[in-house]
């Protein structure tokens, strides 16, 4: 592909090696597109990538010397003035290289319906309901999240929320190619400073809410960075759906530059909930609402809270903009499931179980306040932190399991390099500035097995932190640990 095609959408300068000599572009070729000096190949373009650890411009000359036919920098590198090697001098080349990546995959998201979803919490199990909507309608959509990326009938693991850009543009270059129309992702506050996802318009951008997360070294040095990083995506999207309830809608999309319409329970929203019921059977807790405004329908939604009803409503926004009828929607609701994000897992008549992602004190006590609102027996929390992290975090979470369940039990999560037992015990720290009842049980199936034994009537018992997570991470290796996997051997145990 011919470099001037490659640099079609940026502004740069182009100089032949380490001379101030302008450089020729209009026969070069280029081979490939790398970040990476050990990937380099005659031929290809490289993106000097400065990172924490690393800075790509530290490498300039011996990419050079191994043929690579320009270099992409945002600052002076150290080549030879008699190099081939063309530099091209960009103001970002993180930014660079999302326009660079779009063009080498033949800027696939003009080929696709794009939806992006930013916010605190919600981004997730929006996404899953916005895809099973859509798959409903009888169209074909990929998805790239925190749990993994779909493309067709391939399932990849995720390591990021939103994956670096050249990456993202060949996800979406693949869905193209397995015959996807759309494709929902989430993007995250990172994604968005980190110039991931640029090199395109978004047909939507979603907003579900914002609560101070993330804030610290390599992460956003305050809480106004993290809204204003949040409030990018509405300055890369046609229209903007936002949720009207949360009292920072108006700071996160302050000069946005897209149409916008609102959900919420508010007076003045676009599209309402309203009539709400909750319905609380063994094994299953879940919500009714009609919508009123630009959709009107009844749904049913088998996941708790108020929380459930703002995603709900985002997915309904979202759909219903991209020609869904009300029966594709509603019949999508019903069926609302994500692994790991308020996952029921039926172990009893008696009393109900379920699996969440919540692994920060802000999440738990969503959560917990949520289930509480369906007047449990008992609200049992079962938890741990991980370890090598914050030890505020684990202080802040048993203080809130402390004040918001009637039993904790304290257990392992991902202790890392850390000794379990001080985990649990940074934890006791936190519950017992409260009155909770709580038991230390380190071994994490143990604790399981503990809360369903002793289950009772009417319980509601929450296993918290690991969600979708299939291991357990010990000094350096992830063994494998699946709380799905940990229940039905318990049962299965139990029944001998």
């Amino acid at each position: 592909m011919k470099i001037t095609g490659i640099l079609k959408k940026l502004e740069y300068k182009a100089y032949l090696g380490g001379s101030d000599k302008e450089a020729d572009l209009t026969d070069v070729e280029i081979t490939a597109v790398v970040n990476d000096n050990r990937k380099v190949i005659p031929g290809c373009i490289f993106l000097c990538i400065e990172g924490t650890n690393f800075d790509g411009h530290s490498v300039a000359a011996e990419v050079a010397e191994k043929g690579a036919a320009a270099i992409v920098v945002q600052k002076d590198v150290d080549i030879p003035a008699d190099s081939n090697t063309i530099v091209i001098k960009v103001e970002n080349t993180r930014y660079a290289m999302a326009f660079i990546s779009a063009a080498w995959f033949g800027n696939p998201a003009e080929k696709l319906k794009t939806i992006g979803i930013t916010g605190t919490k919600g981004k997730t199990t929006t996404t899953y309901l916005i895809r099973n909507m859509l798959e409903n309608a009888g169209h074909k959509c990929g998805l790239i999240g925190t749990i993994e990326v779909i493309i067709g009938d391939e399932h990849i693991h995720s390591e990021n929320t939103t994956p670096e850009s050249y990456e993202l543009q060949e996800y979406m270059s693949r869905m193209v190619e397995a015959g996807c129309d759309c494709v929902v992702m989430e993007v995250s506050s990172q994604g968005l400073m980190l110039h991931r996802s640029q090199g395109f318009i978004y047909d939507m951008g979603v907003f579900t809410n914002i609560e101070p997360d993330h804030i610290g070294p390599n992460e956003h040095k305050d809480f106004e960075d993290y809204m204003h990083c949040k409030g990018l995506l509405f300055k890369q999207c046609k229209l903007g759906i936002a949720n009207m309830d949360d009292p920072r809608m108006e700071d996160v999309l302050e000069g946005h530059t897209c149409e916008l319409t609102t959900y919420g329970f508010s007076e003045g929203a676009d599209l309402r909930a309203i009539n709400l019921a909750y319905m609380h059977k063994p094994g299953e807790l879940g919500v009714l609402f009609d919508t009123t405004g630009i959709v009107e329908l009844h749904a049913q939604v088998p996941t708790p809270g108020k929380f459930s009803v703002y995603n709900a409503l985002c997915a309904i926004d979202v759909a219903k903009h991209l020609g869904c009828s009300e029966d594709e929607i509603t019949a999508a609701l019903k069926k609302a499931h994500v692994k790991g994000r308020i996952e029921m897992v039926k172990v009893s008549d008696e009393f109900t179980l379920m699996i969440d992602y919540a692994h920060n004190a802000m999440a738990l006590k969503s959560l917990l306040s949520t289930l509480r609102d369906y007047h449990p027996t008992r609200l049992v929390s079962v938890f741990g932190c991980g370890g090598n992290r914050s030890k505020l975090r684990r202080f802040e979470m048993g203080e809130v399991s402390g004040k918001l369940a009637d039993f904790t039990i304290i257990t392992s999560d991902n202790p890392r390099f850390e000794e379990p037992m001080d985990i649990l015990k940074d934890i006791e720290t936190g519950m017992k500035k409260t009155d909770g009842e709580y038991i230390m049980i380190e071994d994490r199936k143990e604790a399981i097995r503990y809360a369903i034994e002793h289950g009772e009537q009417g319980d509601i018992i929450v296993l918290a932190g690991k969600g979708h997570e299939d291991y357990q991470e010990i000094k350096g290796v992830k063994y494998p640990m699946d709380e799905r996997v940990l229940i039905k051997e318990i049962l299965e145990e139990m029944k001998k």
